[in-house]
């Protein structure tokens, strides 16, 4: 079977990945609408766990898996996997004093130029049958 050449991974051009933001230790300031639902957005996006602080005071550490959207912020809410419960919450912009992203952002390093250049280090060090195998993310 011939490859097209087009299509050779030996050859294949990489594009660059998108770059990622630092986001580990992070306490945004939550001043106006806008930069809380930035802040938001950015804490369903990070792979790591964060902190809120609620208007009341309560302090809840965990991984936000969802957020949604409304028009006012008493209409929006972060969804957090608590790190102390197995329990869901649903908590609303407008109760939330202040977020911090205090866990190790577990995909850090690991995308696919780092992946790729791991790949030519050991091909080039002469390895063979090299795997096409995701790393743990732990």
């Amino acid at each position: 079977m011939t490859l097209n050449p087009a299509m050779d991974p030996e050859t294949l051009e990489v594009a660059p990945s998108a770059d990622r933001e630092q986001l580990e230790g992070w306490i945004p300031e939550l001043a106006s609408e806008d930069e809380i639902r930035d802040a938001f957005e950015k804490a369903f996006n990070y792979r790591g766990d964060v902190t809120i602080t609620r208007k009341c005071g309560a302090v809840i550490e965990g991984y936000v898996f969802d957020r949604r959207t409304g028009a006012t912020l008493a209409e929006s809410a972060v969804r957090i996997y608590p790190k102390d419960s197995t329990e869901k919450l649903s908590i609303p912009y407008s109760d939330i004093a202040g977020l911090a992203f205090t866990g190790r952002d577990t995909a850090a390093g690991k995308n696919w130029e780092a992946w790729l250049r791991k790949y030519w280090e050991r091909k080039m060090a002469g390895e063979k049958n090299i795997a096409l195998e995701p790393e743990a993310l732990d």
